[in-house]
């Protein structure tokens, strides 16, 4: 059974942050709040802890786990060259519900998926999640849902499906928009939305007109 942590308390939330960060790097999971839906965690850098989360939520390696970010400065340890559209957006969407797809550096030591050398990022605008990336580094980070079955919007919900796989639930209260984040393919000399979520294309062709859908 996974512990649980309020956290809107300070105590139980340092409690919470210092808890699943240990559980993470022990290759274990953590459900946490994100901006957008609650997310399953794993240590991105642990191919056996991504591979367990992928199990938790019965999906396949077709789809490879997005990763958080707990600073934009991060992005430029993980490419080899960050495109300057996806600096761009980062600049004006970041912290937010935004996805960039960027091609990452050969040598990470991870295994995500089956992505061919690509990975997305993103710098979620939520403080609890942001604490414990500061903390933990980057993580691989999915919707806290059995593949096929509506996002969690609340630690409860989260739990219902996948504490049994988790060692760790922060609790951060419901999400208000539960829409997942818009995603943007920054590998192609043209820039590409993958999903659109909940930064709109307009807003983004106002600082990416060549942007394509």
């Amino acid at each position: 059974m996974a512990d649980v942590f309020d956290c809107s308390e300070p105590a139980r939330r340092e409690e919470g942050l210092a808890a699943a960060a240990a559980a993470l790097s022990r290759g274990e999971l953590a459900l946490i709040p994100t901006d957008t839906v609650y997310g399953v965690a794993a240590d991105a850098f642990t191919p056996a802890a991504v591979t367990r989360l992928l199990a938790a939520k019965n999906r396949g390696r077709s789809m490879p786990v997005p990763v958080l970010i707990g600073e934009a400065s991060t992005l430029a340890g993980l490419v080899a060259t960050v495109p300057p559209v996806a600096n761009r957006l980062a600049q004006a969407f970041w912290p937010g519900g935004l996805t960039l797809v960027v091609e990452h550096a050969p040598t990470l030591a991870w295994d995500l998926g089956d992505a061919e050398g690509t990975v997305a990022v993103r710098l979620p605008d939520d403080d609890v999640a942001r604490d414990l990336l500061r903390r933990t580094g980057p993580l691989a980070v999915s919707s806290a849902n059995r593949s096929g079955r509506p996002a969690a919007t609340t630690a409860a919900e989260a739990q219902y499906q996948l504490g049994e796989h988790a060692a760790v639930v922060l609790d951060g209260g419901p999400r208000v928009d539960s829409r997942p984040s818009t995603i943007v393919d920054c590998t192609a000399p043209i820039p590409r939305v993958l999903r659109i979520g909940a930064i709109d294309v307009d807003r983004l062709r106002e600082v990416v007109p060549e942007l394509t859908d």
